[in-house]
């Protein structure tokens, strides 16, 4: 989702060391972040499930769904973030739909990428080829 023109000028923002933890998963998540500068992956136990860079948006499930983290955040390089909280967050909801709607582009690019992950984990084990066409 490009955040450029949300997230420049943002108010709240957090610089990052290269390799420092953002947010561990089982942490209880009350902010979500915008990339403005840097990088970020996305870790499940040892596996990286998304690597993530400027204009991108992670975090916000928490938001939505008020669970602990079932991620851990981590800096790839000296990272600037913007960081949204739960109020400001609501309030882009409602007052941007290409904010929302944003949100669910990232959310669903990245359900689509665990999807097509765990269908290939599950080929691989079964034996099977992937379909064609």
């Amino acid at each position: 989702m490009p955040t450029d023109s949300l997230f420049l000028n943002a108010v709240d923002r957090v610089t990052v060391a290269a390799g420092e933890v953002i947010y561990a998963e089982g942490d209880t998540g009350d902010h979500m972040y915008g990339i403005v500068d840097g990088g970020v992956a996305l870790r499940k136990g040892r596996t990286v499930i998304a690597v993530l860079g400027p204009d991108d948006v992670f975090g916000e499930r928490a938001l939505i769904d008020h669970l602990p983290r079932n991620v851990t955040a981590v800096a790839t390089r000296d990272t600037t973030l913007a960081e949204i909280d739960q109020r400001l967050f609501l309030f882009l909801v409602h007052e941007s739909p290409t904010f929302a709607l944003g949100i669910m582009g990232a959310l669903a690019s990245r359900l689509r990428a665990y999807d097509e992950r765990v269908a290939e984990t599950a080929l691989g084990e079964a034996g099977a080829e992937p379909p064609h066409g």
